[in-house]
């Protein structure tokens, strides 16, 4: 497909955009973030928050310099609808009491057939509540930290309550902010990707959600000119090099990184929380920086003297 030079969204996708898409139960999450990659006609595109081949719900795939992105999606948390059979009788009682007990830190270990390592981890049951009950199945929500094991968490629940139990059907509904009524469907992307290919932009625009949509939604740090630059050099970032802090925050919790017109420059981890950073005058504040920005953009400011780094702050752009 040959695409315009003024096409909207190939300045979309060269930009960073993300595709919140509404997983069907069947295929696996690398197949749906293939299609959606060939639908765009991109050579790559990546997810956040893989879901099974049975469980449907909201699917984050990050094209272009989104793609760095993809791990500020992780830390939102996670809400989901599931059925679940128990293997036997239980009192009302003693599933309100257990459903209580699995409500807060818990510890997981994930399953055999996990991506990831099988060590012990504590993970946040923010919500868990029974919607309905019809005999032994149960209707669950439940909001939790990202790389929550739902299937486990049932499997422990059956085991606390002393009949068994597992999980029957699982759907993704929410992710921090964003709701399932804002995720775009797989027909919706290929019909707006023909749409696209005959002139009309529009549809796929409405389907690729702007970068800013997501980072905005973590707390940030507004940096000086010269740590602005040294952090796009891939400098760490030391609390002489903050401007403001407009955002509360804990030590631990993932924030933004961003210039003194707003641009993002890094991610990274607090090391402190917000009240702290802002008293200190001295050491380094962030840990993990994920620099975002090319560094070629940005001069080496913090090589410059003083005055020479203020007449080149104050020197008109373009």
């Amino acid at each position: 497909m040959t695409v315009p030079p003024t096409d909207p969204v190939a300045a979309r996708l060269a930009a960073g955009a993300f595709l919140l898409l509404d997983k069907p139960r069947g295929p696996s999450s690398h197949q749906v973030t293939a299609w959606a990659r060939d639908l765009l006609g991109v050579d790559v595109a990546g997810h956040a928050g893989t879901l099974d081949p049975n469980v449907s719900g909201l699917l984050w795939i990050g094209v272009g310099p989104a793609l760095k992105l993809l791990p500020l999606v992780l830390e939102f948390p996670k809400r989901y609808v599931g059925s679940m059979v128990l293997h036997g009788e239980a009192a009302p009682a003693d599933l309100e009491r257990v459903l209580r007990e699995f409500t807060g830190p818990i510890y997981q270990t994930p399953p055999v057939r996990s991506a990831v390592k099988r060590e012990r981890r504590v993970r946040t049951v923010h919500r868990l509540a029974l919607v309905e009950r019809d005999g032994p199945r149960l209707l669950i929500d439940l909001t939790a930290d990202s790389g929550t094991y739902v299937r486990t968490l049932a499997v422990d629940l059956g085991e606390a309550l002393g009949v068994g139990g597992h999980l029957e059907e699982l759907r993704r509904v929410g992710n921090g902010p964003f709701t399932e009524a804002q995720a775009g469907t797989l027909p919706a992307l290929a019909d707006a990707a023909h749409a696209r290919a005959a002139g009309d932009p529009g549809p796929l625009l409405a389907l690729l959600r702007p970068i800013d949509e997501v980072w905005r939604e973590f707390p940030r740090l507004v940096l000086k000119d010269a740590a602005a630059s040294a952090v796009a050099h891939g400098a760490g970032l030391a609390a002489g090099g903050i401007l403001s802090v407009p955002t509360p925050f804990a030590a631990g919790d993932r924030v933004v990184l961003v210039g003194r017109s707003g641009q993002l420059i890094a991610t990274g981890v607090a090391r402190k929380d917000s009240a702290s950073i802002a008293a200190a005058g001295v050491g380094w504040v962030v840990d993990g920086t994920r620099v975002f920005v090319d560094a070629a953009a940005f001069p080496a400011l913090w090589q410059r003297p003083k005055g020479a780094r203020r007449a080149a702050a104050a020197e008109p752009s373009g």
